[in-house]
Formats: C-alpha cells, structure tokens, sequence
C-alpha cells in the first residue's frame, strides 16, 4: 500500500512552526545571548545544575525540539545527529561541572532548529532567519505590522529586531568603559600611595 502523500505547507506556517521551535530553542539555549551572536546559555545549562533530574529534564525537552521539527516535514535521517548528540549531552550531563560545560558549548536543541532552518531553506526557498534568531520580537513585530504601516519599514524594522542586540552592545561599551575608568582610578591611586 503506498503511503499517502503529505501536502505542502504555506511559507507562513513553516515559517510559524519554525518560530515555535527558535522560541523553544532559544529558551534551552541562548536566554542570555552574547550580542549579535547565537552564543548563550539557556535553561538547558541551568537544568543540568541539578543532578540527575536536570539531565532527564533536557533530554525529554529537546526531544520535544526533535518531534517539532518531524512535524515541519524534516525526515529522521536528517534528525539522527540531533538525536545522538540529545543522548550523548543526557549521558555527560551526568558528570558534575563537565555536564553543565558540554550543555553550554553543545546546544543540542539549537542543532534541531539549526536542521530544521537548513531543511526549509531548500525546501520552502526561506532565505531570511530572522524569525529564527529573535522568535519573540519577530511575533511581536509581525503583530504590529498587521496594525501600522510604521512597523513595515525596513529600518524600523530591523532596529526592532536588533533591540536586545543593539542593548546588549551598549551594555558591553559601558561596562568595559566602567572598568577602563576603575583600573585608571586604582593605578592613579596606587601612584599617588607610593609617591606619598
């Protein structure tokens, strides 16, 4: 008996499906993101903390990331890797301090979204990733383009999607500014100590 044929979803609920899933990923993964980059730590990190149950916790979790991308259309072949890299952070996880390490450089949950992203590129022609890298604004802006012609402006636009970024930045210039100004407030001290 041949296997019924699946019928192809519209760009706008893949790309939905795939924002559900970032959001996801981005939860477990990257909470706190360094700016401009993917690189963070996320709950998946933070759940590996507490033995045992922690690790069991992720596993299950980003077995939910894995089944979210089955239903965009992704084939288990191209889920495989995700899944021994799911079983192998759930196996290391069990090691204190190491487990917790592994879960931040790892991020078997972003691998699926990353999978996932690669899969609807070539199948749906999606070039953008933008509701990949910021899910939640990206939601958030699509709401208020619906009501405001403002929000479709592409420099609006992205100014909004690069918020946390663009935060994130000014955060990082003001506290290496702050330890530039402490380091020369203590060296002006210790001059001042020692001529005295």
């Amino acid at each position: 008996m041949a296997e019924p044929i699946k019928q192809k979803m519209s760009k706008q609920e893949v790309i939905r499906l795939e924002r559900d899933l970032a959001k996801f990923a981005n939860m477990m993964d990257s909470v706190v993101r360094i700016p401009f980059t993917r690189q963070g730590v996320g709950a998946d990190a933070a759940l590996s903390t507490i033995p045992v149950a922690g690790d069991i916790a992720g596993f299950v979790l980003t077995c939910y990331a894995i089944y979210k991308a089955k239903q965009i259309g992704v084939p288990q072949s191209k889920l495989n890797g995700v899944m021994k890299l799911a079983v192998m952070d759930a196996v290391v996880g069990f090691v204190p301090v190491v487990g917790t390490i592994f879960d931040v450089f790892i991020r078997p949950s972003r691998k699926a979204l990353d999978v996932v992203h690669t899969h609807i590129r070539d199948e749906y022609q999606i070039h953008t990733d933008e509701h990949v890298v910021h899910p939640f604004l990206h939601e958030k802006l699509e709401q208020k383009q619906q009501q405001s012609a403002v929000w479709r402006n592409p420099v609006v636009a992205w100014i909004w999607i690069h918020l946390p970024d663009i935060l994130g930045l000014i955060f990082l210039i003001i506290f290496i500014f702050a330890i530039w100004m402490g380091g020369t407030l203590v060296w002006e001290w210790y001059q001042s100590m020692s001529a005295g």
